[in-house]
């Protein structure tokens, strides 16, 4: 069973070291913005699964650092924090979600009516594209 309940930001620096950032210091994790959004976590059995922060900017609302745990992608549990965010944002009169997506990930937020901007970038040897999805 999983259980999603908003966390502190600290808490979600290992999963997104360990997915997101593997081979960096566990402290580079921490963003300055951290202490002004809100943070989620995906919970299986009292452990850690998944992590996503988010930030708001009027009714614009953008997610970042969305992981879940290596060996459990796939089971739906991005799928679920995803919802989860989103009913959040709509909760709070957001009208619009976006992300600055990994290309490996379009797929994934494809399926869950994100669209890309045509923004691309690269940072650190990753490629990224804007996605966004009007609530």
């Amino acid at each position: 069973m999983l259980s999603i309940e908003q966390i502190t930001p600290h808490l979600t620096w290992q999963l997104r070291r360990d997915v997101l950032y593997p081979g960096e210091y566990k402290h580079d994790m921490e963003m300055e913005e951290d202490n002004h959004g809100y943070h989620f976590g995906a919970f299986t059995a009292n452990k850690l699964v998944a992590v996503v922060s988010l930030f708001q900017n009027g009714t614009d609302w953008q997610f970042r650092k969305f992981a879940v745990a290596d060996g459990l992608q796939g089971q739906g549990i991005g799928r679920q924090l995803l919802n989860y965010v989103t009913n959040f944002v709509l909760q709070e009169h957001g009208t619009r979600l976006w992300c600055n997506a990994r290309t490996t990930a379009i797929g994934f937020y494809t399926k869950f009516g994100f669209t890309q901007t045509g923004h691309t970038y690269s940072k650190k040897g990753v490629d990224f594209v804007i996605m966004e999805k009007n609530l």
